[in-house]
Order: C-alpha cells, then structure tokens, then sequence
C-alpha cells in the first residue's frame, strides 16, 4: 500500500522469532510395534512388553496338571512298595509271624482278619498244586460272630469238645490243643476245588475274648 508519504507498507507480516513460535515436544516415547495403543520407553529405562494376564493362569494350570499325577505316581509306588515287603516277609517265614496276612492273601485264602482283632500272627506254606495258610487271632464275641458269617457258617455249627485242625497242620506252626483246662469248638468247610476248604478251631477257656485258629488250604 502507498502511504501519503510515497513509501510502501509491508504486506509481509512482522517476522516472528522462534521464542513466538509454539512450543511442540517431539519427546514422546516411542509405540510398541506390537501394541500400537502401548507405549514403553528404550535405550536405559527399557522394559519388556507387558504380558497378558491369562499367560500367567495358563502356566500355573500345565504346572499343577503335571504335578498332580506325579504325586499319585509317588503315593501308588510308596503303597506298591510295602506291599511287596509284605508278601517277601511273609514268602521268608519259617513260622508264624505277628501282624495281619495281607489283603491279598486273606481274599485268597477266605480268611477275612476281623480289624479289632489282637494277637493276629499267620503263616503261609507253598508248594506246586496246593497252598496253605495259618491264622490265628483273638476278638470278641460279637466280631467272631461276624467272622464266622463271612466265611458261610456261624456259631451254631461249631461243635463242643472238636478240634477241627489236624495235628500235622497244628505242629507246623507250634500249636497245642491237648490242654486239659481248655474248652474248644470247632467247624469245618469244604468247598468247590476252586475255593479254599477252612478248618476253624475256638478256645472259648475266656468267654469275652474267644482265641481263633484257622486253616486254609487251596488247591490249584
């Protein structure tokens, strides 16, 4: 434009120094290539990326899957183990031995020990086509009733004055029945070859605490 003076203004507009500018910070730290919507800063305050939570839940489910079965696999081996130390002691013995027969052989042998019973002591001989084992054991009256239910008979069958164990089977194990003071009743049960025949004798010489002896023997 032409002033009244003759100079021309300047249409540019004033020149503004940097100081005027706005003030923009291209300081920002950079995005994570992997989530655009994260940020995370680099070079000397790096960290990792930020892990999903369910990772954390998905490695604790495959630990616990792992662990778990190894336990059983402990606990069935430790059970395994005692087991078989049972049936080497009793294969070992050349007597009686204190304790109950184990299960297996009580199933075998249809000698089910009743579980209160004291004084439990057995003994088992092998041989090729016959297999016999000796139990003995105090209990009550009410558990010998049981005892006697389980293996198909019951108190009204043993007969008074009777010992049902031969004294071939009786010196085998160091039993005596020829004790003048003692009262005995005994019963005897032959089954099919496949199940064991039971010769039972009682001391009833103590009425509350019955003392039971019992032989099995089973062919094959």
């Amino acid at each position: 434009m032409t002033r009244a003076d003759g100079r021309f203004d300047d249409i540019h507009p004033p020149f503004e120094t940097p100081s005027a500018m706005p003030h923009t910070d291209d300081s920002s730290p950079p995005r994570d290539p992997e989530h655009p919507g994260s940020s995370w800063p680099v070079a000397g305050g790096e960290r990792p990326p930020h892990k999903p939570r369910h990772r954390v839940f998905v490695l604790l489910i495959v630990v616990l899957l792992i662990a778990l079965p190894a336990g059983y696999l402990v606990q069935s081996a430790f059970q395994s183990r005692a087991s078989g130390k049972d049936k080497e002691r009793a294969a070992a013995a050349t007597s009686l031995v204190y304790g109950y027969p184990p299960k297996v052989s009580q199933r075998i042998y249809h000698v089910p020990v009743p579980v209160s019973a004291t004084r439990v002591a057995f003994f088992e001989a092998n041989a090729w086509q016959k297999s016999t084992m000796w139990v003995q054991f105090r209990t009550s009256p009410k558990r010998l009733t049981e005892f006697l239910g389980d293996i198909g008979s019951s108190p009204s069958e043993l007969t008074k004055g009777e010992v049902a164990i031969s004294d071939k089977y009786a010196r085998k194990v160091g039993w005596l029945f020829d004790e003048p003071k003692s009262h005995y009743r005994s019963l005897r049960i032959e089954q099919p070859k496949s199940k064991p025949d039971l010769s039972v004798t009682v001391d009833t010489t103590y009425p509350s605490r019955p003392r039971v002896y019992v032989v099995s023997t089973a062919e094959f």
